[in-house]
């Protein structure tokens, strides 16, 4: 475990929070005698942990990014697959207790085992030392993620598809609201996108904007751009 804290440069108070954060319920269950505490409860805080970070990080360094387009970024860090691959920077799975079984069965590499850990990990440091060691500890991983992300210029796909049509003068676009449903926390809307009242595009989001960039995105998907 001491291994582990120099890969990721933070060492524990209570080390009992960091081996349960390793332990996987596999070898807990193999264990059952010693009483060994999983990983499973400190997976569930770490989630939790990682997700405010993350949406409270992208909020204020991708200011040009919309809500639809956050809430993309934001699933696209805190997805398994992006949580494998920041487990696998720091060989994670070799640090993991595992039964037997699971052990010889490949458990240390596979990307559900990984992920899981890797927010446990997260919950750990942040009941040994609070939220700026957990955060600095995320960040680590995301940070260099969010630059990559950030290369990538916003598709503005409205003003690309107003700029196509007004080279051809009389033709007019317009965003008719097609359905709304949802409770108001949750509402989801769907837009038709109409040049000269045909429609050309539907598309849906959880904000009006972002429904509007979809149907304009899937009407210049349809006219071959």
């Amino acid at each position: 475990m001491k291994d582990f804290e120099k890969a990721i440069d933070y060492t524990f108070n209570n080390k009992s929070l960091l081996r349960e954060a390793l332990t996987h319920s596999s070898y807990a269950n193999e264990h059952r005698d010693k009483h060994i505490r999983h990983n499973e409860r400190l997976e569930f805080l770490g989630d939790a942990v990682l997700s405010i970070v993350v949406a409270d990080y992208i909020f204020k360094n991708c200011p040009n990014l919309p809500e639809g387009e956050l809430t993309k970024l934001r699933s696209a860090l805190v997805c398994e697959k992006a949580l494998y691959k920041f487990g696998k920077q720091i060989d994670l799975g070799s640090y993991l207790f595992l039964s037997k079984g699971e052990k010889n069965g490949g458990g240390a590499d596979r990307p559900s085992i990984v992920s899981d850990a890797f927010e446990a990990v997260i919950a750990a440091i942040y009941l040994d030392g609070g939220i700026e060691p957990a955060r600095k500890h995320i960040l680590r991983f995301v940070v260099p993620e969010v630059k990559n992300q950030n290369k990538k210029p916003f598709k503005d796909y409205k003003t690309t598809l107003q700029e196509i049509v007004q080279k051809n003068p009389g033709e007019k676009i317009e965003y008719k609201l097609e359905s709304e449903s949802g409770p108001d926390h949750d509402k989801h809307f769907v837009f038709q996108v109409l040049l000269n009242s045909n429609i050309i595009g539907r598309g849906g989001g959880r904000s009006k904007k972002e429904a509007e960039q979809n149907a304009a995105h899937e009407a210049l998907e349809l006219m071959g751009y």
